[in-house]
């Protein structure tokens, strides 16, 4: 198996060295390089053709994002973000995943431990190295359907994970102000999940929150896992409402996708449908197998349009997708199987 060549991108020398350390320890990721700044950056890239670039935000001479978009529009390849974990972190962080970044990972503070804050960058790299790379604006956005849309009472829950910043901004742009009730679990760190349900908020005519214990699921709300602490389940047949349980990762994830698609089928069976998009691993598959031998439909999103086809291909070879689709007809496709006059699609 070849290895994953990788350069690093970072100001501080301390921090190379460490980065380099953490990624060395992996027999499967080269580390090729290390730059300081963007202009060194760019003629290290030409020189030694990495595979993945591992790039720190706030930079000298060119910040991250700039160097960023750059990239994605001249040279597009795979880039894992290095970000503060803080507010100012967390938006610069989402803009980087919308230009084109394929993940993040959260740098440590001052006295923490390296190698745990660090535990999941060699993964990223090494599932980035296979990403395909979707530049910012590849995905086909749009406003709200034009026909009218009359939902039919059917609760929708979406998982996703890799890729999944610019897949959810993407399904949502679609989906009108009185859209179906639906609940999402992105694996993503806990630090960034309110400022991305704000983004999304932004981007859609419905309103989208992070979801709290008890939030009631109505048409025209999304309501978005917090990140890191619990799970987000859906309970109450007759009165649905979003329930945040503790409990340890599944999958390696809190929350899970598999927790959530699970707690919709028994709660609603017939009356769900389960979405997985883009992402690593197998989270969601069990999930939305439930839901469909439940009577709910699920819907999972292609291969060409996915930058991880993992979810959504395990969750295909378990029989728990019903129908495939693009990203750029997932959100009509959602909410065809949620309007009272569902019409058939080109």
């Amino acid at each position: 198996m070849s290895s994953s060549r990788v350069l690093i991108v970072y100001d501080s020398p301390t921090m190379r060295s460490l980065i380099s350390a953490v990624l060395r320890r992996d027999p499967e990721i080269e580390v090729v390089g290390v730059a300081g700044d963007p202009l060194e950056a760019r003629a290290a890239i030409k020189a030694l053709e990495p595979d993945v670039l591992t790039l720190d935000i706030e930079m000298p001479n060119m910040n991250g994002l700039e160097f960023l978009e750059k990239i994605m529009r001249l040279r597009p390849m795979p880039v894992v973000m290095v970000s503060t974990l803080t507010q100012k972190g967390a938006d610069a962080t989402l803009q980087a995943l919308e230009i084109g970044a394929v993940d993040c990972v959260g740098k440590p503070g001052p006295g923490a431990d390296v190698a745990s804050a660090f535990e999941e960058l060699a993964e990223k790299v090494k599932t980035a190295a296979k990403a395909r790379v979707r530049p910012a604006g590849l995905a086909a956005r749009g406003g709200a359907q034009a026909h009218r849309f009359s939902p039919n009472g059917r609760i929708v829950a979406i998982g996703s994970s890799t890729g999944g910043v610019e897949a959810l901004l993407t399904v949502l742009s679609r989906f009108p102000a009185n859209c179906p009730p639906t609940v999402i679990t992105q694996h993503m760190p806990a630090a960034f999940t309110r400022s991305f349900a704000e983004r999304l908020n932004r981007s859609s005519a419905a309103e989208v929150q992070e979801a709290y214990d008890g939030a009631p699921l109505q048409q025209g709300r999304v309501y978005l896992a917090p990140g890191g602490l619990a799970h987000l389940e859906v309970v109450g047949a007759n009165n649905p409402r979003c329930a945040l349980r503790d409990g340890e990762p599944v999958n390696g994830h809190r929350p899970s996708v598999d927790r959530l698609f699970s707690s919709l089928a028994h709660a609603v069976a017939g009356g769900a449908v389960g979405v997985i998009l883009t992402g690593m691993g197998r989270d969601g598959a069990r999930g939305l197998k439930e839901m469909r031998d439940l009577g709910g439909h699920t819907l999972g999103q292609d291969e060409q349009s996915c930058v991880v086809y993992g979810m959504p291909k395990a969750a295909a070879d378990l029989g728990a997708v019903e129908r495939q689709t693009s990203l750029e007809r997932m959100g009509d496709a959602i909410l065809d199987l949620c309007n009272l006059e569902q019409r058939e699609r080109a």
